[in-house]
């Protein structure tokens, strides 16, 4: 594509989870997390569409480490809905670690999605439960809104951009992630196998942050 094609009626980007507690000084801070803020900030504009997504889970969350005695961060454990790792924790509703990045600054956005906000399961995906069935409803709200490219940015590269990309793929969109506006974990090669994941799934991966 070429870089000076500017997005369409039909195009959103959808920022992944810019929150206090991913950025420096947060809970669960990324590498970096904050540097992603000016570069969205500059793309957003540019979008006549734009949904962003909230992690919001409430206190005591099954992927709390805190929750399970004994276990640590990081750890991982086995839940009814398959393997967990286990965070510390993050983002807990209505606390300022759970508020978008005071910086971003997207007025024009038409929606806030909130996510992981049941108890007992968490939920990496913009689309999906992490139990990989129990929706969201963003795919419906998109259909209905005849948007059918999605541009990703936002945290983290390997979990909730990857998974979001992944779903949005299998849910029939064309999905474009711009690497200079995420950032990644990396636990144990995650990043890796993440851009390995996408790519395979047909997912466009883009080294700069323009359309």
């Amino acid at each position: 594509m070429n870089a000076q094609l500017q997005p369409g009626e039909h195009d959103l980007l959808l920022v992944i989870d810019v929150q206090n507690d991913f950025c420096a000084g947060g809970a669960l801070a990324l590498p970096d997390g904050e540097q992603v803020v000016a570069p969205i900030n500059r793309l957003a504009p540019r979008f006549a569409h734009v949904v962003l997504t909230q992690d919001w889970h409430p206190p005591h969350h099954q992927s709390f480490a805190s929750s399970h005695p004994g276990r640590q961060p990081y750890d991982t454990i086995q839940l009814a809905y398959g393997a967990q790792t286990l965070w510390p924790d993050h983002c807990v509703q209505d606390s300022p670690g759970a508020a978008l990045h005071g910086q971003l600054h997207i007025p024009h956005a038409e929606l806030i999605l909130r996510k992981g906000y049941r108890s007992e399961i968490d939920s990496y995906s913009a689309f999906y439960e992490n139990d990989r069935s129990t929706p969201t409803g963003l795919a419906g709200y998109l259909r209905e809104r005849r948007l059918q490219r999605l541009f990703l940015v936002g945290l983290a590269t390997d979990y909730c951009v990857q998974y979001s990309a992944l779903d949005a793929r299998r849910a029939g969109f064309e999905v474009v992630v711009l690497l200079d506006a995420c950032r990644g974990l990396n636990l144990d090669g995650s990043l890796a196998a993440a851009l390995t994941a996408m790519h395979k799934a047909g997912v466009q991966i883009r080294e700069g942050s323009t359309p």
